[in-house]
């Protein structure tokens, strides 16, 4: 029988660093395995993807932190612009959703997901950037195993024309293709079961974290996130990030643990739990 997990209001979470006690009982005596997102995470969300650069003190922060414990980036983005991004050679990169997975130790993990899928995405690419040629404030982001068009700095004409070049993409392809929304981008995704939560459980049967002695404990922003965060519902610790005031997370439920408000206060956390 499944579990019915639970989905609360953002307001009603405890706040990571303000109920530290909570939290510390539940990694107490434990090692901790942490998994984060980039985007609205690690830096804050920007009009064009390419802005959106890491600071030099979370950098830091995480790259001491990985000297710790393993960490893991699991991202919408390409894994090789996430690994370029972060420039820390010793984490684990889980790009695109979780369908391009990169180890320090062994090089690019092939778990045979979305592969095949390789040339249809290529011409999926191409019908969408020559479609959306001229549209203000379109954004198309090519990645190994998806296609993102960003709409974010398009007006309200050109986010409907965006909008119905996408529909018409998935229209030609239901049975190879699906959407998966996240902040002001359309993800065009093949048309598989696999999604961040299943990334993240896969990345801890692949490296041996598992058991009680380990806490899985992952930081992110999207929708996307809530697979993550549903998936380790249970056995590990959800942390939302995102300011309350946000009109893009205004009414969102959540299956996360704990909630931080800015990319700040997730550096302030990563560098608690380093120290810890």
């Amino acid at each position: 029988m499944s579990t019915q997990i639970q989905q609360r209001a953002l307001d009603t979470l405890p706040h990571a660093l303000q109920q530290q006690d909570e939290l510390a009982g539940r990694l107490a005596g434990k090692r901790t395995v942490i998994f984060l997102d980039y985007d609205g995470t690690l830096t804050p969300i920007v009009a064009r993807p390419e802005d959106a650069l890491i600071s030099p003190s979370m950098r830091q922060t995480v790259a001491d932190l990985a000297q710790r414990s393993p960490v893991c980036v699991v991202s919408g983005r390409d894994r090789r612009t996430v690994q370029q991004l972060m420039g820390i050679e010793d984490l684990i990169v889980a790009g695109s959703h979780g369908f391009d997975i990169w180890s320090p130790d062994g090089g690019q993990i092939e778990h045979a997901v979305g592969a095949e899928y390789g040339e249809l995405m290529t011409e999926v690419r191409q019908q969408v950037e020559a479609e959306l040629t001229g549209v203000d404030g379109a954004i198309v982001e090519p990645k190994s195993a998806s296609v993102a068009v960003h709409y974010r700095l398009a007006d309200d004409e050109g986010r409907r024309h965006i909008a119905g070049v996408v529909e018409g993409v998935l229209a030609q392809y239901p049975d190879e293709l699906k959407l998966t929304p996240g902040k002001m981008v359309y993800e065009i995704q093949p048309k598989i079961d696999w999604d961040k939560g299943k990334a993240v459980h896969y990345l801890l049967n692949a490296f041996n974290l598992t058991g009680e002695a380990i806490v899985p404990l992952y930081l992110g922003d999207d929708t996307t996130d809530e697979d993550a965060f549903h998936a380790l519902a249970g056995h590990g610790i959800g942390v939302f990030v995102g300011s309350l005031d946000d009109p893009e997370v205004a009414g969102r439920t959540t299956a996360a643990d704990f909630i931080l408000y800015s990319v700040d206060e997730v550096e302030q956390f990563l560098q608690r739990l380093g120290s810890g």
